[in-house]
């Protein structure tokens, strides 16, 4: 080829790449969201997975899609970001699901089920054991759609001015419990009650509450609770994990170019990582400098364990009778489940068990 003649064919290449750029530009449009988040900035977990994945979706995006996050009280409070996206005061939240049960109970199979999975196993539910597309199906009838995101793991049981010894110590018991699980508890005689994360110190310092549960050491050390309750109870029976959900308003979702939508399904995963992670790294130490600081850590009596076990149970199959949505995720989770536990016990528990024992001889 003549050298005019490359010139020639080598500056319609170049035209074509020059008219090629706006073209790409065009079809990643600049979009800008706001994102209301459960929990106050002093949680720099839970808090700290909604700055984390906002900077994953900008950063994956180019920073063509840029979501900035909100914490509890700047937007809307705590327990009202399900209400904010549905209406559309905002784009999109970061939220406990179960929070939400009084609009119907089969919100608590999305963060978690008393009794129910813990942290793998409800992950591995939601993603293979189509328990996502039936909790997206609930939440189109509030214009929602969701894709879940951080986990704390397995929860403590909470702080109590008193210890708990018998089934008798929970009659009258004031005590904030997170979502579904005050059913329970008021099935067996206590009184529950929902405090967002930021207000649960000044009700337990009062004694407007007898005991608080949250998350785990970590978080609880951050809120102080160890100041004004001795007693740390464990196992977090109604939280095997707890499982958070970036929840976006529908029609705006639908409104967002696939490769947005992609941005997010993928920060949330991420997130997922993220936060369950930095937990499972945090809480050991957090939990030495707890009884340092006077908590007393106390195993729930196996009495208080299997009395509200049958409550609740008693409870789950009231609610399969009266409400599909809980029927329907109920029988997929429990039939999930039986097939789990043999596997777990024979993998996970016996290895786990063994490291156990051991660890002292290390």
């Amino acid at each position: 080829m003549k050298r005019r003649e490359f010139l020639k064919v080598g500056g319609i290449g170049l035209a074509a790449s020059t008219v090629a750029a706006p073209a790409i530009a065009q079809s990643a449009p600049e979009v800008k969201w706001r994102l209301a988040a459960s929990w106050p900035k002093a949680l720099d977990t839970l808090y700290g997975g909604c700055e984390y994945f906002c900077k994953r979706v900008a950063e994956v995006t180019d920073n063509r899609f840029q979501i900035q996050s909100f914490a509890a009280g700047e937007i809307v409070p705590g327990l009202q970001v399900l209400d904010a996206v549905s209406n559309g005061t905002v784009e999109m939240g970061n939220t406990a699901l179960y929070y939400y049960w009084g609009k119907n109970p089969a919100f608590t199979f999305g963060t978690a089920l008393p009794f129910g999975l813990d942290t793998r196993q409800h992950i591995s539910w939601l993603l293979w054991g189509d328990g996502q597309s039936m909790i997206n199906s609930l939440l189109k009838d509030f214009n929602c759609t969701s894709v879940p995101t951080g986990s704390t793991g397995a929860q403590m049981g909470g702080w109590f001015r008193k210890e708990i010894k018998t089934m008798e110590d929970l009659k009258g018991l004031k005590f904030r419990v997170g979502g579904f699980a005050g059913n329970i508890i008021a099935k067996v005689g206590g009184v529950p009650q929902q405090i967002a994360g930021g207000d649960i110190y000044p009700a337990l310092e009062k004694g407007t509450i007898d005991a608080a549960e949250w998350v785990g050491p970590y978080d609880d050390e951050k809120l102080g609770f160890v100041k004004v309750a001795k007693y740390y109870y464990y196992p977090g029976w109604w939280e095997g994990t707890g499982q958070g959900h970036n929840v976006m308003n529908l029609e705006k979702w639908n409104a967002l170019p696939k490769s947005y939508q992609a941005a997010i399904e993928t920060a949330s995963r991420d997130t997922f990582t993220w936060v369950t992670g930095k937990y499972d790294y945090v809480n050991p130490p957090a939990l030495k400098r707890l009884i340092v600081a006077g908590a007393l850590l106390r195993p729930f009596p196996q009495e208080v364990l299997e009395g509200c076990y049958a409550a609740a149970n008693q409870l789950y199959a009231e609610l399969s009778a009266s409400n599909s949505h809980f029927n329907k995720m109920y029988s997929s989770l429990t039939a999930y489940r039986n097939e789990s536990l043999p596997w777990m016990q024979v993998a996970e528990l016996s290895f786990d068990s063994f490291m156990m024992r051991m660890r002292t001889r290390t």
